[in-house]
């Protein structure tokens, strides 16, 4: 089975090099390593121009930041046209160990014999750098998530997951399309595997570890809304307000508008705040990307 393993990165070079060496340990080599470069002024180019790796490196570099939905967009489109099976998408600082690989591809198998062939992709396990679960990083189990469970699999049955660390097939890219770049950063990796998963659940893969080397270990709601923090809120709440309307219905748009309202208040976000993101809640009524799709040869055939 060929992988082609794909990294988003934007000025985070210490953390980067390690995201690569990581990915040069894997028990399971990749068949090539794309490394999508947003546009980062740190001295990444200039490092990336002259490495030498262990597996095939292929560098592509944006000529604009396209945020973290731009580049997995960008880095799957290519990985797709490299010809690969599955291919392996994660940030920039996100560890694997060195079996994550390949516990993902075991495990992966292991859920389409017992699901079928619509498995759409497999995860990792997520955690922190001192050793706990990572907060933001949980996927959304199915109600029946012990199903592989009790047949002696290590694996666990989720609709969502975020993009650190997803093995997703070939089929399901070619079938499902590309994650939306215009989302630029944010509920772009929620809305991409609810999508993959409409049809079949996909996996978490228990025995498939990586680290996710990020600030604090805390997840994220609109209740912690501050001034250095709006702008990726607001991209958050226009994609999900987007999505909820134009993909689900006007009812789920004024049930998140009204979630969205109540935990502001709770938080007691400064006015202003709120404010800007009730806007960005009434621009998800025009904002509506539409799916691109890689060049098809080698979709599998329903």
């Amino acid at each position: 089975m060929s992988v082609a393993g794909v990294v988003v990165t934007f000025n985070r070079l210490d953390k980067l090099k390690t995201v690569i060496s990581s990915i040069e340990a894997q028990t399971h080599a990749v068949e090539t390593l794309l490394v999508i470069n947003n546009a980062s002024t740190d001295g990444t180019a200039e490092y990336l121009a002259g490495l030498e790796t262990s597996v095939p490196l292929e560098v592509v570099t944006m000529e604009t930041n396209s945020g973290g939905a731009g580049g997995f967009a960008e880095g799957m489109r290519r990985g797709y046209a490299s010809g690969a099976d599955h291919v392996w998408i994660m940030d920039d600082d996100c560890y694997p160990k060195p079996e994550a690989l390949a516990t993902l591809i075991s495990g992966f198998d292991g859920a389409v014999a017992e699901l079928g062939p619509d498995v759409p992709f497999a995860c990792s396990v997520v955690k922190f750098t001192d050793g706990s679960i990572c907060e933001m990083n949980n996927p959304v189990p199915t109600w029946d998530w012990g199903r592989l469970l009790v047949k002696g699999q290590q694996n666990v049955m989720v609709t969502a997951c975020s993009f650190v660390s997803v093995l997703i097939p070939r089929w399901a890219i070619a079938e499902y399309g590309l994650p939306y770049s215009e989302y630029f950063i944010w509920f772009d990796d929620r809305e991409y595997t609810l999508r993959l998963t409409g049809r079949c659940p996909g996996v978490q893969v228990l025995d498939s570890v990586v680290v996710h080397d990020m600030g604090d270990n805390r997840g994220v709601n609109y209740a912690m809304v501050d001034r250095k923090s709006l702008w990726k809120f607001a991209y958050g709440v226009r994609n999900e307000a987007s999505w909820q309307l134009h993909h689900r219905g006007l009812l789920y748009f004024l049930e998140f508008g009204a979630r969205l309202f109540v935990s502001l208040h709770r938080g007691r976000v400064p006015f202003d705040l709120r404010t800007k993101l009730v806007g960005k809640w009434l621009r998800g009524i025009t904002f509506n990307p539409v799916i691109r799709y890689p060049e098809v040869e080698g979709a599998r055939k329903n």
